[in-house]
């Protein structure tokens, strides 16, 4: 090469080489993405292999630095030096990539990049190399200003405890600064820049080339990554759970590259729709169909099916068990369902992937089971908001003097004639209305209780001046796409709705959520709030509406929009007030300030409060659930059955839940079978971990 030579792109083509001959590889960066460490990781671990001394040097100035792109480069081959420079708010941003061939010879690189895709094979930079044959006093001045940086009392030894700590700091300042840090990691980590803009016009044409070029998000790789490795270790079975917003058919279809036959499932039609455009777009290649009431296309590449018509014989038996190479199973938490268990039964795919952002069910059927244990990723919308990826929120909880406990509950739900009785009135419309009026944005969804009552509040907002809808599987005055492109337009301000925007709808623009009803299904709960979450050009955030009450949830419901509280000596979560994330907030009003204390002061001691979780679980289940059932769905920590029983039989036994036959024996075999619940317990998360 030339002794000096100008690169403005494909810094990696220049690079590679030189990871491949150099004995001596010296990084200084400050930022570290983990796009960047995947592009040189084998670079790296061929070059640690053949005996290549390897100091890499990271910077944590502004948080922009990944916890997972360090604990990958930590991973990569332990005879790797890395260490990160405590900025403490001071600018660190130098970028250098020194090769030390020996014999005088090397080659030193200083300019823009940092340690990222982007900057690595994406981004328009400015990199000046030069020969250290050219320079030698420059390039050993470099290589000596490299280790006394590197050896700096400003920095620490990467292991997993000072990544640990680091991502504490990370997460924390993501929270405060939660639109600063996205768009500085979307500039570092994907093809946002330059070259990248003009790629990102054409994936909006037609053109099935740019198509063809789409790249994984962040979390989409990092999920994708997982998946991967769980495929190399030898899993042919994972589950992914991530929240709405994330674009899980899309990790989906990103996995799906990698296999020659794909069958999709899913039991609602516009799930099947939307997978089948997205995976079009990844691989626009493959042939793909649909296989469902219309049509049955059974010779396609790509195959998006609905668990209905699969789950009749004759059509899951038109198909070879093996089949499918991968099969896909979206909204997975529906998969421990009866139309679920003849199709995975009947099917031997190479690879079964489960795709979810609400994994728990409670039916006592262990969704986890399905796939063995085996989580592959997981990020909930809690995280994925401090990182950036999905939208801030505001939540504004909304007094109801509604005595919901004057309603009959009916073991999973309200019975419906009587809560109508309360919510078909005036007086209550208006103060929803009110409510609306005083937080909303620009576009709302409403979710009503049963069809009456989004058609009751329809009506009432209509005759306010509105622009609404009810829509349901009753309308009639409009399709539910047209429905979709009136809100995203601004040609209407609210939609009411049931259940129909649960799962599978993206409609990003939409910034208010309004509940008018009272929270059911903590999952049905999570699920409709992510449907908010989604970014979009000039939303700024997601207002939540909710009106609370005295109903079943409303105290856990919150919990919902917390990062998980630290436990204490005790193995117990500390209590603390209600307080969002930094970057959203959480306004109550004093009613529901008095409520939430109330239902706090009416606790009952722990003994009898754990046995009011047992109860309530059962009566989910309508059968004494198992010790796991307990851990993953009762209200109680499982670990205080243990502490305060001894073991869960114990527990058992003075609830007065053991049979005469199941008391003797577990007096006689007590040992053995607290061995055995804990034994069981320990393998289910060995297995998932």
């Amino acid at each position: 090469m030339p002794d000096i030579k100008l690169i403005t792109e494909n810094l990696a083509d220049e690079l590679i080489p030189s990871f491949e001959r150099a004995s001596g590889i010296y990084i200084l960066t400050s930022f570290v993405m983990e796009s960047g460490v995947r592009l040189l990781q084998p670079y790296l671990k061929a070059a640690a292999e053949r005996g290549a001394e390897i100091k890499i040097l990271a910077g944590d100035y502004l948080f922009v630095t990944q916890p997972q792109a360090l604990r990958r480069l930590l991973n990569v081959d332990g005879r790797i030096e890395a260490r990160l420079w405590r900025s403490y708010g001071t600018s660190f941003h130098p970028k250098a990539y020194l090769f030390d061939y020996d014999h005088g010879q090397g080659l030193m690189i200083v300019g823009s990049s940092n340690l990222s895709i982007s900057a690595f094979k994406l981004g328009y930079e400015w990199n000046l190399a030069v020969n250290a044959k050219a320079e030698p006093y420059t390039f050993q001045e470099a290589l000596n200003q490299f280790m006394h940086s590197f050896y700096h009392e400003q920095t620490i030894t990467l292991h997993e405890e000072s990544i640990a700590q680091y991502e504490k700091e990370y997460l924390a300042h993501y929270q405060k600064f939660p639109e600063m840090v996205r768009i500085i990691t979307e500039h570092e980590e994907s093809d946002m820049m330059i070259r990248g803009k003009s790629r990102e016009r054409k994936e909006s044409s037609s053109d099935t080339t740019a198509q063809a070029s789409i790249q994984p998000r962040p979390a989409q790789q990092l999920a994708l990554d997982a998946l991967e490795s769980t495929w190399e270790e030898g899993y042919d079975r994972a589950m992914v759970v991530m929240a709405t917003g994330l674009g899980k058919t899309y990790l989906a279809g990103f996995f799906a590259k990698s296999f020659r036959r794909v069958l999709f499932i899913a039991h609602r039609e516009e799930i099947l729709l939307q997978a089948q455009r997205s995976f079009q777009h990844i691989m626009p290649e493959r042939s793909s169909g649909l296989y469902n009431g219309m049509e049955k296309d059974s010779e396609s590449d790509c195959l998006f099916a609905s668990i209905y018509t699969l789950g009749m014989k004759k059509h899951r038996e038109r198909f070879s068990k093996g089949a499918f190479d991968l099969i896909i199973v979206d909204e997975f938490h529906h998969a421990a369902a009866k139309s679920y268990t003849s199709v995975l039964e009947y099917f031997r795919p190479r690879f079964l992937l489960g795709i979810t952002a609400t994994p728990d069910r409670m039916d006592g059927k262990d969704v986890y089971a399905l796939c063995d244990g085996n989580v592959a990723y997981q990020i909930r919308f809690i995280e994925a908001i401090a990182r950036g990826w999905l939208s801030p929120f505001q939540y504004y909880g909304v007094y109801d003097d509604t005595d919901y406990g004057q309603i009959t509950w009916l073991g999973s739900r309200y019975d419906e004639e009587e809560l109508l009785a309360v919510q078909l009135r005036e007086e209550m419309a208006e103060r929803v209305y009110v409510s609306w009026v005083k937080y909303k944005q620009t576009r709302t969804l409403g979710f009503c209780s049963s069809i009456r009552h989004a058609d009751f509040l329809a009506s009432y907002f209509r005759k306010k001046g509105a622009k609404v809808l009810s829509l349901h599987s009753q309308t009639v005055e409009m399709s539910r796409s047209e429905a979709i492109r009136r809100l995203a337009a601004g040609e209407l301000d609210v939609i009411f709705t049931v259940d129909l925007f649960n799962e599978g709808v993206d409609i990003p623009s939409v910034d208010t959520l309004l509940f008018a009803r009272p929270t059911e299904s903590l999952t049905v709960f999570t699920q409709q709030v992510g449907r908010g979450l989604r970014l979009s050009e000039g939303k700024s955030h997601c207002a939540i509406i909710d009106l609370i009450g005295n109903y079943r949830n409303a105290d856990l419901k919150l919990s919902l929009f917390q990062l998980d509280e630290p436990e204490n000596e005790e193995g117990q979560q500390r209590k603390v007030a209600i307080t969002a994330p930094p970057g959203c907030l959480i306004d109550l009003e004093i009613g529901v300030v008095n409520l939430l204390e109330a239902l706090a002061a009416k606790k009952q001691p722990r003994k009898e409060n754990l046995l009011a979780a047992y109860r309530e679980l059962k009566q989910e289940l309508g059968r004494r659930p198992s010790y796991l059932e307990l851990h993953l769905y009762g209200k109680a920590a499982s670990r205080e059955y243990h502490q305060e029983f001894r073991s869960y039989v114990g527990f058992l036994n003075w609830a007065g839940e053991l049979r005469e036959q199941d008391d003797a024996a577990s007096t006689l075999l007590y040992e053995w079978t607290r061995e055995i619940c804990l034994y069981r317990l320990h393998a289910y998360f060995e297995r998932k971990a």
